[in-house]
């Protein structure tokens, strides 16, 4: 038994109800929706690490795919359901570290309980009309969106909760999106992030959840890039792997992505490595992610062009000189922009790890940027079952 894992009491650590809904809104924000092109620094703790480097990509004039983040404010507002906190409470308290098996079926039942607990009324409310606003910005009914968990934990420097947490992609219409905003409300809960959270000594309401939600991009190829290169740290070049579509074959190793090097300042492409890609994911007309073979024409040539990997490397540039530091950037081409503005960033982290070792690929040794490229861009693979 673990008598040190309950959540403790909530409803008695939190602020009152009417603290949340007397609270004056302003221009960038609601009582739980911060805009990421409204964002502002002082907002960081409200809605954890993806969703800050969102915003900051925002604030830099990067172009980022459009959308807002729900505050840890919404997800706390939940803990004043006190059957829901002593249902919580009495699971973990059945918590034995040493049984993973166990475990995974005591998180499973956690997680389902937060799932079926209402949503407060004046979240669902504000989260609808979030949705409605980008719906209308894309000019787009029920617009596609990826629904983001960015826990304030990734913030921590002493600790790595990265993909403890739960992304849920391609979701249409606000059932669906008020749905799987619960979904990674609970995804705090998972056996692997309880385990987590009780080797690092980190107490459970110590951790909040804020959600992000952002419109999908249908990408043409997509990639990451490194403000330096990633042999001999040299940041006189961008280096550069890119694939067809969707980043799921790179991840599972069923492709090798094309590799370049494209010089910071004349913006001369200096290294081309083209692979035989033969595979790739792409987005069908059901709206479902497909798996299908690449026509033999495109296999053995550049999915993307000198243009694009010019803009990907200035791109990657800019954020660097915004952030002060070299950039691993995560990018995409959306089919369904024009040529010339048809780059996008997903994401761009500080770049704190390079290899001397041999550079058969940027995502052979970083393996993390390209995952989170599918968890941005593709549904999972595998999902739980509810």
């Amino acid at each position: 038994m673990c008598e040190a894992c309950p959540i403790l009491d909530w409803a008695e650590a939190l602020p009152t109800v009417a603290s949340f809904t007397s609270r004056k809104v302003t221009d960038t924000m609601n009582d739980f929706i911060i805009w990421f092109d409204r964002y502002d620094h002082e907002q960081k703790p409200l809605v954890g690490g993806k969703n800050s480097s969102l915003g900051e990509m925002m604030m830099a004039e990067l172009p980022v795919p459009p959308g807002f983040a729900i505050t840890i404010d919404a997800y706390q507002l939940l803990w004043f359901d006190r059957a829901l906190v002593d249902e919580v409470n009495g699971l973990l308290r059945n918590i034995d570290h040493d049984n993973a098996v166990a475990n995974r079926v005591t998180a499973d039942r956690i997680r389902a309980a937060i799932e079926a607990a209402p949503m407060p009324e004046i979240v669902a409310e504000e989260v609808t009309t979030a949705y409605d606003e980008l719906c209308e910005h894309c000019d787009t009914a029920d617009v596609p969106v990826a629904v983001r968990s960015s826990a304030t934990a990734e913030d921590q420097p002493d600790a790595s909760f990265a993909g403890q947490q739960d992304t849920y992609l391609w979701v249409r219409g606000t059932d669906d999106l008020l749905t799987s905003v619960q979904r990674c409300w609970s995804s705090l809960f998972t056996d692997r992030a309880i385990a987590y959270r009780h080797q690092m000594g980190y107490l459970h309401q110590g951790i909040s959840m804020s959600v992000g939600v952002q419109k999908m991009v249908d990408p043409k190829a997509s990639g990451v890039a490194f403000t330096l290169n990633p042999t001999n740290g040299d940041r006189s070049q961008v280096a550069i792997d890119a694939s067809w579509g969707l980043g799921e074959a790179v991840v599972s190793g069923e492709v090798t992505p094309d590799n370049f090097l494209v010089d910071k300042v004349i913006h001369e492409i200096v290294l081309r490595e083209i692979s035989d890609k033969h595979i790739e994911y792409r987005l069908g007309d059901d709206g479902v992610v497909h798996k299908g073979d690449v026509e033999p024409e495109r296999r053995k040539i550049a999915c993307v062009t000198d243009d694009e990997l010019k803009a990907i490397a200035v791109l990657a540039r800019r954020a660097e000189k915004h952030y002060g530091t070299p950039q691993d950037v995560e990018w995409a081409i959306d089919r369904h922009l024009r040529s010339g503005s048809n780059v996008v960033m997903l994401q761009s982290r500080p770049e704190t790890v390079w290899s001397q070792k041999k550079r058969d690929s940027v995502v052979s040794r970083h393996s993390d940027p390209m995952a989170s490229i599918v968890s941005t861009l593709v549904a999972p693979l595998h999902t739980r079952e509810t």
